[in-house]
């Protein structure tokens, strides 16, 4: 088992990094070149910049069982397919039972943006987050503390 990060705007790499480390578990941080990470306890892999090109780049790359940190539906989606198990930077694990609804809401809401509509931006991120976040990860690392 491997842990991804998509890193790009993820405020949780410190957890994840910390986590993994304490859980004797690989950590790879996979962003693009607009970004720097260098975290000790984790792998860095930089791609070029390009949409999507850090997506394409961690599904190419990850295994049945690894685990990627993602806030991107999208990704989230792709990961499913190869089986293995995507966590949303608030703790939420995507499941097939989900994604179609996270899809849809995604494509919703760029509709109403692309015809002139606007959309409250996300609120700002809480410490009760990083918790649920934290709690979620131990759990699936195998209740590593």
């Amino acid at each position: 088992m491997t842990v991804f990060i998509d890193a790009d705007g993820c405020p949780v790499v410190d957890i994840t990094v910390k986590l993994s480390k304490q859980a004797s578990v690989d950590c790879v941080i996979v962003c693009d070149s607009s970004h720097v990470f260098e975290k000790a306890g984790a792998k860095t892999i930089t791609v070029s910049k390009g949409n999507d090109s850090v997506d394409f780049a961690l599904v190419s790359m990850i295994q049945k069982g690894d685990i990627v940190i993602t806030q991107d539906y999208g990704l989230a989606a792709m990961c499913l397919a190869r089986r293995a198990v995507p966590v949303s930077q608030d703790g939420m694990m995507y499941t097939d039972s989900n994604i179609d609804g996270l899809l849809l809401q995604r494509h919703t809401a760029k509709k109403i943006r692309m015809s002139g509509g606007r959309l409250k931006g996300p609120s700002k991120r809480t410490p009760e987050q990083d918790i649920l976040f934290e709690k979620t990860l131990k759990n699936l690392l195998g209740g590593q503390p």
